[in-house]
């Protein structure tokens, strides 16, 4: 989706102009990869612009920076203090949120031990990352061919900006052949996750999503979800899922910051019934709960201003 651009981006502690936030064609995370990074909504509410689990997104940022052997410079309140503030400056009631960390320039090859960290927050306009109807309409996924990291390859469990060259094959892969998105297995051919989403199926009367041994990345979004399900009295389970699983559901659906929840409405071409009874349920819930009006949840959304 292309880029509305905003007033401000924040950058190692000022905000500075959207055409100025610019970095050297040498900075090293361009060259290898190594930078972590988080997809964060800001949501319209009552009480004006507020971001949804912002210190919680920060404190994964951190530990996928801990993982990867870098050490961001700011503290987790301080990144959400400048978060608040790039939002705030951006004049909008709802935007997506992108903070990223850094290899910056003046050193290169592979030792990232001399290397500075800068760090990032730009805010811009996006709408529902599979489409509006999602939810009642569904999405068309395919499993893809490209394996999903394994542990001790690329850690899953860190957000890291090298990792999505393996998402993106797999998502371009998925488009070109007609799908709305890819599954990705587990090198031991379990279900993992989707490009840049968690996964949920439902079957006898359970809510099944595969477990972080799979390379699934720990998802706020999952946690949100898992807990609005139980909440409404839903057995949900993290358990592992084979391929055949997806296409016997009862019901699945993806969630994630920016596909929010989004059913699925058939996998490999077997038609899945969609949305599910459950599915229709959570995404409901969650639409309000991000947007304030779900009072048990009113402590994810923290306000901008």
């Amino acid at each position: 989706m292309p880029i509305t651009p905003t007033p401000k981006i924040w950058m190692n502690g000022d905000l500075v102009a959207w055409e100025d936030a610019t970095i050297h064609v040498l900075t090293h995370t361009l060259h290898y990869g190594t930078g972590v990074f988080e997809g964060i909504r800001a949501y319209e509410t009552a009480d004006g612009p507020a971001v949804f689990r912002l210190t919680d997104h920060i404190v994964r940022l951190h530990h996928s920076a801990k993982i990867i052997g870098i050490e961001i410079p700011y503290t987790v309140d301080e990144l959400v203090a400048a978060t608040k503030a790039t939002v705030a400056s951006t004049g909008l009631d709802a935007c997506y949120v992108r903070p990223i960390a850094y290899l910056g320039y003046g050193e290169m090859g592979l030792n990232t031990l001399p290397c500075t960290v800068d760090v990032a927050i730009a805010c811009w306009p996006w709408g529902a990352y599979l489409g509006d109807d999602a939810v009642e309409k569904g999405v068309r996924m395919k499993i893809s061919s490209w394996t999903r990291h394994e542990h001790n390859t690329m850690p899953p469990a860190s957000k890291t900006t090298g990792n999505y060259v393996n998402s993106s094959l797999a998502k371009v892969e998925a488009l070109k052949a007609g799908y709305d998105e890819a599954i990705m297995l587990a090198p031991n051919g379990l279900v993992a996750e989707c490009t840049g989403e968690n996964i949920f199926v439902g079957r006898h009367d359970m809510l099944l999503t595969p477990p972080l041994s799979a390379g699934a990345l720990e998802g706020i979004t999952q946690h949100s979800v898992m807990t609005i399900a139980r909440d409404l009295g839903y057995d949900v389970r993290v358990d592992n899922l084979a391929r055949s699983d997806l296409y016997i559901a009862d019901e699945a659906f993806v969630c994630g910051t920016a596909a929010e929840v989004s059913s699925i409405n058939s996998v490999d071409d077997r038609e899945i019934p969609c949305p599910g009874p459950k599915t229709r349920a959570i995404a409901e819930i969650y639409a309000r709960a991000v947007r304030g009006q779900e009072d048990r949840y009113k402590d994810w959304c923290e306000l901008a201003g």
